[in-house]
């Protein structure tokens, strides 16, 4: 859910990034791998690096029974997939780009809002409501 323009959190102007992923935790560092991802907002540049992040993410989650696309991603991740393309990420602090694993601290801070963390479809339309009901508030 988006309640603000995140373009204006977002490095678009900055060319040496490919990949801006949200997070269900933050570790302080918006380049470190260790960061745990989480694929409910990104935002990417078009590029031969992300063409061939993304062929490769979507051709192994097609094959991967009972792995959700963000497990695969980070399976990818992990095994050093970004370094071998040589794709430069930068993931996006939960104080503003928020989600249910890690709930922002500060609402009028918050920019988008993703579910992802959520069991089923009824926990991310109630949870999602109360987050509208909470912003519309502030």
């Amino acid at each position: 859910m988006w309640l603000r323009n995140p373009f204006s959190r977002l490095g678009i102007y900055n060319e040496s990034v490919d990949l801006q992923m949200s997070t269900d935790w933050f570790n302080g560092d918006p380049q470190s791998e260790n960061n745990a991802i989480n694929t409910g907002f990104y935002f990417t540049r078009s590029n031969n690096k992300t063409i061939s992040l993304f062929e490769t993410w979507y051709g192994r989650k097609d094959n991967s029974s009972g792995k959700k696309e963000q497990d695969v991603l980070f399976d990818l991740m992990t095994a050093g997939m970004f370094g071998q393309l040589g794709v430069h990420p930068r993931f996006l602090d939960t104080v503003y780009f928020s989600g249910f694993c890690k709930d922002s601290t500060d609402i009028k801070a918050v920019i988008t809002v993703h579910a992802n963390c959520c069991r089923s479809i009824n926990a991310k339309v109630g949870d999602l409501t109360a987050v509208l009901r909470d912003w519309k508030r502030v």
